[in-house]
């Protein structure tokens, strides 16, 4: 069994729609309307525990929420950030102690596309997702190629590489 597993099994992740694993572990008593075109309620915050492993990435995605992932063990994570505007920006989630480049958190702002990928692609990593208001699959768009590339075209490689469809 590899380490990855033993987490998996441990923390009793499933299988993430974006890749990689995940399992909430905490979601506030406070429930609000956060979007004023819609009546569905939200958390006010959320959180999850979030693996990735060898080749997997996470995909490009955005939420309507912010999100902010901690970094807990393993490998660092490159995450690839677009804003509206086009800009790419690259951020290195990981132990600053062992590399100065590295974070132990990172915040996405909403509606932001980005994805993140292993460094080491024979090892694993655990992270911490926290959002902000509360996450809710509704307002959870999965990138597909096409639609990414048509409107960032100068990213068309980074987001053919990290897009499923």
């Amino acid at each position: 069994m590899s380490n990855a597993s033993i987490f998996i099994d441990k923390l009793a992740l499933e299988k993430h729609p974006e890749g990689g694993w995940y399992k909430r572990t905490y979601q506030s008593s406070f429930v609000f309307s956060p979007f004023k075109q819609q009546a569905h309620k939200r958390y006010a915050s959320t959180a999850i525990y979030y693996l990735l492993e060898g080749n997997d990435f996470s995909a490009f995605h955005r939420l309507k929420s912010d999100e902010m992932w901690h970094f807990y063990f393993g490998s660092p994570l490159k995450i690839y950030e677009i804003d509206e505007s086009g800009n790419l920006k690259t951020r290195l989630l990981g132990n600053p102690m062992t590399d100065q480049s590295a974070e132990f958190q990172v915040t996405i702002p909403a509606n932001r596309w980005f994805a993140a990928d292993l460094i080491d692609k024979s090892s694993f990593s655990l992270i911490g997702c926290t959002v902000t208001p509360g996450f809710d699959f509704s307002d959870f768009e999965l990138a597909t190629s096409n639609l990414l590339s048509n409107q960032y075209p100068q990213h068309t490689h980074l987001i053919r590489q990290f897009t499923r469809s």
